[in-house]
């Protein structure tokens, strides 16, 4: 593998090797991928690297794994899962389960986040922020999920409270894998107003607002989670209304 991918873990440079193939139209949309066998060989991966790739890729919608058939790239007869569909930590949580966790313990952080906000973090939010919305619009699901779990963390990071922080960190796959699941049935609407979100957010916790920034980030993964399957009751709900 010859490009730079500096000291990225292994199955983060394959996974974004295959998004390259597929970009530039070496694995074109419906196209079957070849074996895990042959294509390990020739990424020069172990077989466990490329799989945990391939199962990366197929919750960003980027490909399909069809029972005896094998892996496709999506495309317009190989469609992405619906939301849901691509949850892989069912034995574990719920989809709706992680969302329920966030919606609590990530609008109490940056509620709590807001008046310690220093000019450096503003400054690092801004920049996830901005390249959240670069890599959407230049097709790199990769990067923008990248960006997107480098917004929250760092909201997190600036965090006064230990403990929040220490269990954040402690459900990091989970979160992670809740912030790939709606990207396959996002459309270009719903993601503008995620990036509006977003800039909600950044802009309550530059004003040092803790009501505002956690009411923003209420909004944001409820209607996230809406995407991704999951049916949260929002304050002034009836459950199962």
């Amino acid at each position: 593998m010859d490009e730079d991918f500096g000291k990225l873990p292994v199955t983060a440079v394959v996974t974004r090797r295959i998004q390259e193939m597929i970009r530039s139209g070496e694995f074109p949309p419906d196209s079957k991928l070849p074996s895990q066998r042959v294509l390990s060989e020739r990424l020069g991966v172990s077989r466990a690297s490329l799989r945990e790739a391939l199962l990366t890729l197929e919750t960003l919608g980027l490909i399909r794994t069809l029972p005896a058939r094998g892996t496709f790239v999506a495309g317009e007869r190989t469609r992405a899962p619906k939301a849901g569909q691509n949850w892989r930590h069912d034995a574990r949580h719920s989809i709706t389960e992680v969302f329920q966790t966030r919606l609590v313990i990530e609008s109490e952080m940056c509620r709590l986040a807001a008046p310690e906000m220093t000019d450096a973090a503003l400054t690092a939010l801004e920049a996830a922020a901005r390249t959240f919305e670069e890599a959407w619009r230049n097709g790199d699901l990769l990067a923008h999920v990248e960006a997107d779990l480098a917004f929250h963390s760092q909201i997190a990071d600036a965090c006064p409270n230990g403990m929040l922080r220490l269990f954040y960190r402690s459900i990091h796959d989970v979160l992670t894998e809740s912030q790939r699941v709606p990207i396959p049935n996002t459309e270009v609407s719903r993601m503008e107003t995620s990036i509006a979100e977003h800039h909600a957010i950044l802009a309550a916790l530059r004003a040092r607002d803790a009501t505002e920034a956690a009411r923003a980030m209420r909004t944001h993964i409820g209607n996230t989670a809406a995407i991704a399957g999951a049916r949260l009751v929002q304050d002034g709900e009836a459950d199962g209304a």
